[in-house]
């Protein structure tokens, strides 16, 4: 085995043993992954893992975590993309979901741990689905404040909170391909939006 690498700071390590956590887990499933083998893997001692996420708990919690980040930010990056532009920027963003659902097993196992499942990862996730769909409501939220500040801000909760719902639930049980149903999901937000900003979404 090569000697631990002496890294700089607290951050860099927990970053270092997240990164390798996940690779594991893609590669082999959760079920196989070890302390000693993310250890080894980010080049730290098998205590390190220990000492900074206590267990498989607080590994699990923390891989969830950083995969949440990841996934945000690549639903905000979408979104802001497309401005004022609402059903192409929610079709977007919801065609961004549902192909990162499908690639990435992480993010699909973590936005339906709530739907149960035999995924070993789930019993670290299922008490953080409500945590998700708040965090994925974010940068919705966010893009409706900069490019649609009329819409009531009831009404623009009802409409995030239900395509996220809408969205999850496509995922665990897919009806059409992912292009259609990003395309019906963003007409249903224009609708729930009201008729007042079709004209800048088509």
């Amino acid at each position: 085995m090569m000697p631990p690498i002496v890294r700089p700071d607290r951050a860099a390590t927990r970053a270092a043993i997240v990164a390798a956590a996940r690779e594991l887990t893609i590669t082999h499933g959760w079920a196989e992954v070890r302390m000693a083998g993310v250890a080894e893997r980010a080049g730290v001692s098998r205590q390190t893992v220990y000492n900074e996420y206590g267990g498989r708990a607080g590994l699990a919690d923390a891989l969830a975590d950083a995969e949440i980040e990841l996934f945000i930010a690549g639903v905000r990056a979408v979104l802001f993309a497309h401005g004022s532009h609402v059903r192409a920027a929610v079709a977007a963003a919801v065609r961004f979901a549902l192909d990162e659902a499908a690639a990435n097993p992480l993010v699909r196992v973590i936005l339906t741990s709530s739907r149960g499942g035999a995924d070993p990862l789930l019993p670290y996730l299922t008490t953080r689905s409500d945590m998700v769909l708040a965090a994925a409501a974010v940068p919705l939220l966010e893009w409706a404040a900069a490019f649609a500040p009329d819409v009531e801000p009831d009404e623009l909760a009802f409409a995030a909170e239900t395509v996220i719902r809408l969205v999850v639930s496509h995922i665990v049980l897919p009806l059409r391909p992912a292009a259609h149903t990003a395309d019906a999901l963003a007409g249903l937000v224009v609708l729930l939006l009201g008729a007042r900003r079709r004209g800048a979404s088509d």
